[in-house]
């Protein structure tokens, strides 16, 4: 099994595109023909989680968050993170970073933590803009089939719950073949009509050039007619936070004493309980404080954050119950995620979870 594999199904469960502006996820340094040794999934990569994957022979590191955020203009071993770089380096260890493409994707670090609390009705807090487009194409009538199904297979037609999603419609094309031309119907230099299906159907924007690609290979015609389109519609297969609900309402006190076991944490900060019962619950791992107008917007009982600042507290007591219980604490369950989706691809033998406890901030 060779990295590159491992990088694949990665990117087919979270893929890159779906990350933020500001990310540098994806293969961060090594080489993915190598064989697999082994992999050690981590939340951060430090000096002690390198020397961890060399303890045990494993020469792919992946992690939540990226080693690299920004270049480099020489390596020198200056800081933790030059030296983490060489160390990996001289070891021939690869590194790889699954970040807000994996908080975005749906089964990813949200769900992860919605999972954890007991959450139903699991669904995106804040859906992705700007990623869907529609595809439109023309295709014989004996042929309409064929192409659809795999126009399907190649990622399109999915909307919510709902895949094979499409419209057709029946109509007749017109072309005239010019000399050179090797039409599948017609012939050279005769106008010709072609009883044709107009089928239209819906694709997230990053999986544009492998659906051309897969349509152009399919299609019957020498030169298939098609049109991508712009879609404004939100993608809510895809975004930030999620929300969900609890089986049975919990009174404030209750649920944030058992947030605080699920996700063993040191100090929950929140602020001030205004008596409410807890059902509709809103969350975000990690830096999610900016979805906060969009929890309150959603009608949550309570938001759950890893990280927030003091002046985000004011005011919003009879809006909702905020819980900030940590950075790490929010994204601790997430190699159950990696090991999830790698899980097919290496023996269980060869898989690791870090015991290297990352956490920068100690409580007293």
């Amino acid at each position: 099994m060779k990295i590159k594999e491992v990088v694949c199904a990665l990117e087919q469960f979270a893929p890159l595109p779906l990350q933020d502006g500001f990310d540098n996820a994806g293969l961060q340094i090594g080489l993915t023909d190598a064989e697999i040794t082994g992999a050690l999934l981590c939340l951060d990569v430090t000096e002690a989680v390198i020397d961890e994957a060399i303890a045990l022979g494993c020469n792919l590191i992946i992690s939540h968050h990226p080693l690299l955020f920004k270049g480099y203009k020489s390596i020198t071993g200056k800081d933790y993170i030059e030296r983490c770089i060489i160390k990996a380096i001289k070891n021939e260890i690869a590194i790889y970073a699954s970040h807000t493409n994996l908080d975005n994707a749906s089964g990813g670090v949200n769900f992860k933590i919605a999972e954890k609390i007991g959450l139903k009705n699991v669904q995106i807090l804040a859906p992705k803009e700007d990623h869907l487009l529609k595809l439109v194409t023309y295709v014989p009538l004996t042929h309409a089939d064929n192409v659809r199904n795999a126009l399907f297979i190649a990622g399109c037609g999915h909307i919510g719950n709902y895949d094979s999603c499409s419209y057709n419609s029946e109509g007749k094309g017109t072309f005239r073949a010019k000399e050179g031309a090797t039409p599948f119907c017609g012939t050279v230099g005769e106008l010709h009509q072609e009883a044709e299906v107009r089928i239209e159907t819906i694709l997230p924007s990053y999986k544009k050039a492998e659906v051309v690609k897969v349509l152009i290979s399919v299609h019957p015609y020498e030169e298939p007619v098609y049109d991508l389109y712009p879609v404004v519609n939100l993608w809510m297969q895809a975004g930030a936070g999620v929300t969900g609900y609890l089986e049975k309402p919990e009174a404030e006190l209750d649920f944030l004493k058992r947030i605080k076991r699920i996700f063993n944490v040191g100090c929950l900060k929140h602020n001030e309980p205004s008596g409410r019962l807890i059902q509709k619950v809103a969350l975000c791992g990690g830096a999610g404080a900016f979805l906060l107008p969009q929890a309150i917007r959603s009608k949550a009982d309570v938001f759950i954050i890893g990280e927030m600042k003091y002046h985000d507290y004011f005011c919003h007591e009879a809006d909702i119950l905020i819980a900030e219980i940590g950075h790490y604490e929010s994204e601790q369950y997430t190699n159950e995620i990696i090991h999830f989706v790698i899980r097919d691809l290496l023996a269980n033998s060869k898989i690791h979870i870090s015991k290297t406890n990352t956490n920068p901030i100690k409580y007293l």
